[in-house]
């Protein structure tokens, strides 16, 4: 399908680490040109295209922002890209300008019985600005696939369903003490010292765990940054420790306990980005029989451990799962790439599921 790959080298050739407004452009015209659907371009860049009717709506969901280029990915004003042993390479092939492509032409040539929505958002790799601007704006699909990593997750060579994801908690632990000199440290009260005691606690807590449509999913907890002191003779009187969370749907670690246990310790939540999970098995079933359809190996539901903006979706209330051409791996790397055939097997399970769902 030469369209296919033609459609997402363009988009992967143009940069939007810092700026979408050229690759949201480059999506916005291709949809007017190609479909009849209803474009919009919302106050943030979001592109949203509509088509069809019914009571229950579809959408399919990507970014169209990529992280900062590897210096080998750019050439001149626009990324590098190229095409070699059925892999198509450049920044934001695989995470994920080539899941966009196959949504944008699955959109256009699906005869859906229902509405389906085209949505490619900004701020993705940002904490989710693009897709919490659309919430707030009312854009709440009753089902959604978004079109992040799923492939080689159960086996090589196919491409499964995501029926959840974890999310993240970013936290900071501030300690205060009270300065004094090192040669007298009984007149202070060590922050670094509190801070440790905090740690301890932070180690001891449990790392919640949880079941959706009978995947077990886990979080994570651990400490990754600790900063404090301001001179070799002085005893400290801040600290602050980093910590990194992966929370699961439903549970959070109980982080509010060291601020209990240990005196002179404020806790304070930087980013908290939702898990997602599927609450609805008959459209989990949908998606995985057009992604049985779509491909000679036999797909699975799976869970990923990185968050999407399906958490923020799922929160605001749309049904969502996750099914896309990027592997493990392959995002955020200076030589990250796509599959073409994985592309085109995307195209196939998007306009699949767009026309067999709510028959």
């Amino acid at each position: 399908m030469d369209e296919l790959t033609d459609l997402t080298a363009d988009l992967v050739s143009v940069p939007s680490h810092e700026d979408e407004t050229a690759a949201g452009d480059a999506i916005e015209s291709w949809l007017r040109a190609e479909t009849d659907a209803a474009v919009e371009r919302d106050d943030v860049g979001n592109v949203i295209a509509r088509k069809g009717v019914g009571e229950t709506s579809l959408a399919l969901v990507g970014h169209h922002d990529v992280v900062p280029p590897d210096e080998g990915q750019v050439d001149g004003d626009g990324y590098v890209v190229r095409t070699e042993d059925g892999r198509l390479y450049g920044r934001g092939a695989a995470d994920m300008k080539g899941a966009v492509a196959a949504a944008m032409v699955a959109f256009r040539d699906a005869e859906p019985t229902i509405e389906l929505v085209f949505a490619s958002f900004v701020g993705e790799e940002v904490g989710g600005t693009g897709a919490r601007h659309a919430i707030e704006e009312g854009f709440t699909p009753d089902c959604a696939v978004v079109g992040e990593g799923s492939t080689n997750y159960s086996g090589p060579d196919v491409t499964d369903v995501a029926v959840a994801h974890r999310g993240r908690r970013g936290s900071t632990l501030l300690a205060s003490g009270t300065a004094s000199h090192a040669s007298e440290p009984e007149a202070g009260v060590n922050a670094v010292y509190r801070a440790c005691d905090a740690v301890d606690v932070v180690r001891e807590l449990e790392t919640p765990r949880t079941t959706v449509l009978g995947h077990e999913i886990g979080g994570s907890l651990v400490v990754t940054e600790i900063e404090g002191g301001s001179a070799g003779n002085v005893v400290p009187a801040r600290c602050e420790v980093t910590i990194d969370e992966r929370t699961v749907p439903g549970e959070r670690a109980d982080l509010s306990r060291v601020e209990h246990e240990v005196e002179g310790i404020e806790w304070r939540v930087d980013r908290d980005v939702p898990p997602m999970a599927c609450d609805d098995p008959a459209f989990a079933d949908a998606v995985l029989d057009a992604a049985r359809e779509a491909q000679e190996a036999v797909p699975e539901q799976v869970t990923k451990p990185h968050a999407t903006d399906a958490g923020r979706l799922a929160e605001a209330g749309t049904i969502c799962v996750i099914c896309g051409p990027s592997e493990p791996g392959e995002a955020h790397t200076k030589d990250e790439s796509v599959s073409i055939e994985v592309l085109e097997r995307c195209y196939r399970i998007y306009r699949g599921v767009a026309e067999s769902y709510g028959e």
